[in-house]
């Protein structure tokens, strides 16, 4: 850490603002209203339907379903399903589709996947449950044709992702869904980095589930995600206890949401989440996804300054740039920002370890991602900050 220790030193952070560029991963700071919401949710009785003789509260679960058919143009509100985080929301999809299926199949995932993909379906591989077949990206993007390439006679499953999380690309999903279900093969969209950041409609898009998260783009807190499942019957549950309803069954609930939401639900993160969605309705959809943009081409202009800083997409389709800076390791420019400039970033391989082992070697790389509420004058403190990190290592 010698250079590091230099830079760090020749610098004093006690009066640099912190610029938090890490919203890829959870966004932060949430908007006033969503904190807001938060506090009001924990202050009176939660409005539990079958659980509850309370009344006069917000009805937090049916509003957020509802505000979540708006902004996603879903056609079924009770279709949406409230879990922990999108990674909670893969797991209950994957191993409920292998439990529905019951024999061995072949299922097809991608090179850009996060581990919430790659892990469920890994494990599943390993105990005999299905065979993996993982499409190569190339330019960031993976087409129809590569999907296609990979179908066999026993292709159930795809799961692929809608935008990297490393790359910031966009994935083409609606001839992929048409594909797999003119095909009988159901098709799981991780959402993650796409629910709120770009336009999303559900209804033109037809994919056997999609998944989302809440304390990212749509500005809720860590413990809120969810999917939505067009088909009720395709996937099994793998889940089962107290709705509140039909309570003198020993089987659990096959009506939805009920089937797949089991105990008591994070309510304050539901509330978050309502709160984030309306904040969005607000703001305008349109109008966040050209800022997530602008923000994105003014660091990436800057940046291009110095040819010592290796981008990996020159032009993503989400606020998120990833790159390296010569002869320095990204676990040490990330912390020479963190120490000397207060700027926060993601190092390492962004849980995505297949996209690194096509870009970098797998060595990892340093990631910005930007929020709707990161300024542009943050944004060019941040571009400045890595020139000079640059331009320090390459002395």
């Amino acid at each position: 850490m010698h250079r590091a220790n230099e830079q760090e030193t020749a610098r004093d952070t006690r009066s640099s603002p912190l610029i938090y560029l890490n919203n890829a991963a959870t966004s932060w700071p949430k908007p006033p209203e969503v904190l807001a919401e938060v506090a009001r949710c924990l202050q009176t009785p939660f409005f539990e339907q079958g659980r509850s003789t309370a009344g006069g509260t917000t009805d937090y679960p049916s509003a957020t379903r509802d505000a979540l058919a708006g902004l996603l143009h879903a056609e079924e509100p009770g279709h949406f399903i409230f879990t922990g985080s999108a990674t909670d929301s893969l797991n209950l999809l994957i191993h409920g589709f292998v439990k529905k299926e019951k024999a061995p199949f072949h299922a097809i995932t991608t090179e850009l996947e996060h581990n919430s993909v790659l892990r469920p379906l890994h494990t599943l591989a390993g105990e005999g449950r299905l065979s993996l077949s993982i499409v190569p990206c190339q330019d960031g993007s993976v087409t129809l044709q590569e999907v296609k390439k990979a179908i066999r006679p026993g292709t159930r499953l795809v799961v692929m992702t809608q935008g990297s999380n490393v790359l910031g690309s966009l994935q083409n999903i609606r001839p992929v869904a048409e594909y797999c279900r003119a095909n009988d093969i159901f098709l799981i969209v991780d959402g993650a980095q796409t629910a709120g950041q770009i336009p999303i409609n559900l209804s033109a898009i037809p994919a056997g589930a999609f998944v989302f998260t809440g304390h990212k783009a749509l500005f809720g807190l860590p413990g809120i995600g969810g999917f939505y499942l067009e088909d009720p019957g395709a996937v099994a549950s793998v889940r089962q206890g107290g709705t509140g309803t039909d309570s003198h069954s020993l089987s659990h609930p096959g009506d939805m949401p009920q089937k797949f939401e089991a105990g008591t639900p994070n309510y304050p993160g539901i509330a978050s989440l309502l709160a984030g969605l309306r904040y969005i309705e607000r703001e305008g959809q349109d109008k966040i996804t050209r800022k997530g943009r602008d923000l994105s081409s003014l660091f990436i202009k800057e940046i291009k300054r110095n040819p010592d800083i290796r981008l990996y997409t020159p032009a993503p389709d989400l606020p998120v740039v990833s790159f390296n800076i010569r002869d320095l390791n990204n676990d040490e420019a990330g912390y020479i920002l963190a120490k000397a400039y207060n700027i926060i970033t993601r190092t390492g391989l962004h849980c995505a370890p297949l996209v690194h082992d096509r870009i970098d070697e797998g060595k990892g790389c340093v990631r910005v991602s930007f929020s709707y509420l990161t300024t542009p004058e943050e944004c060019r403190t941040a571009a400045d900050a890595v020139r000079e990190v640059a331009e320090g290592a390459g002395r």
